[in-house]
């Protein structure tokens, strides 16, 4: 069984889905998109195996909440 999505490409397998996992179990983060920032925490949630989105994770230049 894959830990990753890049582990599951290894293998062959582009169908991949990490396991849900509640937004409470891992953190957001308020880095813009597109920022170097945002792409290290998106490419360190698929090295633990985690979702690349969070439900609170900013979105939008505007969005300050």
């Amino acid at each position: 069984m894959q830990k990753s999505v890049l582990d599951a490409i290894k293998q062959g397998e582009w169908g991949y889905e990490p396991e849900s996992v509640d937004d409470d179990e891992f953190p957001s983060t308020r880095a813009m998109p597109g920022t170097d920032e945002k792409l290290s925490v998106l490419a360190a949630r698929v090295e633990a195996g985690l979702p690349l989105w969070h439900g609170c994770d900013r979105t939008e230049y505007d969005d300050l909440d």
